[in-house]
């Protein structure tokens, strides 16, 4: 036999490295770690995004029931006074000659953060239903949280008053009843995104002393539609 025929040794297997357990689970400790943060800062953001959100939304619902609120204008009679009663005698009253002119001092009080612009309109004088004096109301700018004052005149037409089958019955108490009506038509804009149209009315009702030539009992009711 030859030392060709007679088996050779076998190669020693490869050898097989196997990683340190520490290096396996340090990496995976690291990539937990990464994924931890990334939820923490996910979660941080999430809930800075929610508290900003929830602050503008409690900003802009105080400053809608407060700064942005329209609140309602308001139309006032301080007082009413009767020019030429005093040169009147009985006679130029029952005839109606007599020439009387009432002047009204009126006030449109804004309680808005914004102007409150209103139209040319006019406020009427009736007795019994019946007018018989008629007053511009100029056209005008209420300044925000201001009070503006107008003076209306009113013509009287008393052979209106004379006329009226009721005249009678009130010459005999001394006393005329006497309404006015005033309607105003304007808008209150605030910061160019609110604009709201605005009707005001005022009812008044008081009463003429013939023997003091003066004016009583003075009531007003008001009204306000958007």
């Amino acid at each position: 036999m030859t030392d060709d025929d007679q088996e050779k040794p076998l190669s020693p297997a490869p050898e097989i490295r196997h990683l340190p357990t520490a290096t396996v689970d340090e990496a995976s400790s690291t990539t937990s770690n990464k994924q931890s943060q990334g939820f923490r800062k996910c979660t941080i953001y999430c809930g800075i995004i929610t508290a900003v959100v929830l602050i503008i939304a409690v900003v802009l619902l105080v400053l809608g029931l407060t700064v942005l609120h329209v609140k309602n204008p308001q139309i006032t009679m301080n007082s009413a006074t009767i020019i030429g009663f005093d040169r009147v005698n009985s006679t130029d009253l029952l005839t109606g000659k007599a020439n009387l002119t009432v002047v009204a001092d009126v006030s449109v009080k804004n309680n808005n953060v914004a102007a409150f612009k209103f139209k040319r309109s006019n406020s009427s004088l009736l007795y019994h239903q019946t007018v018989i004096g008629v007053a511009d109301v100029p056209g005008g700018v209420a300044k925000a949280r201001r009070t503006m004052r107008l003076n209306l005149t009113f013509e009287v037409a008393v052979a209106e008053i004379t006329g009226n089958q009721q005249f009678g019955s009130d010459l005999s108490t001394g006393i005329l009843p006497v309404e006015s009506y005033t309607k105003i038509k304007g808008r209150v804009k605030i910061l160019n995104i609110i604009k709201k149209k605005a009707t005001v009315t005022m009812n008044c009702s008081f009463a003429v002393n013939i023997t003091s030539r003066g004016i009583v009992g003075q009531n007003c009711k008001r009204h306000v539609s958007f």
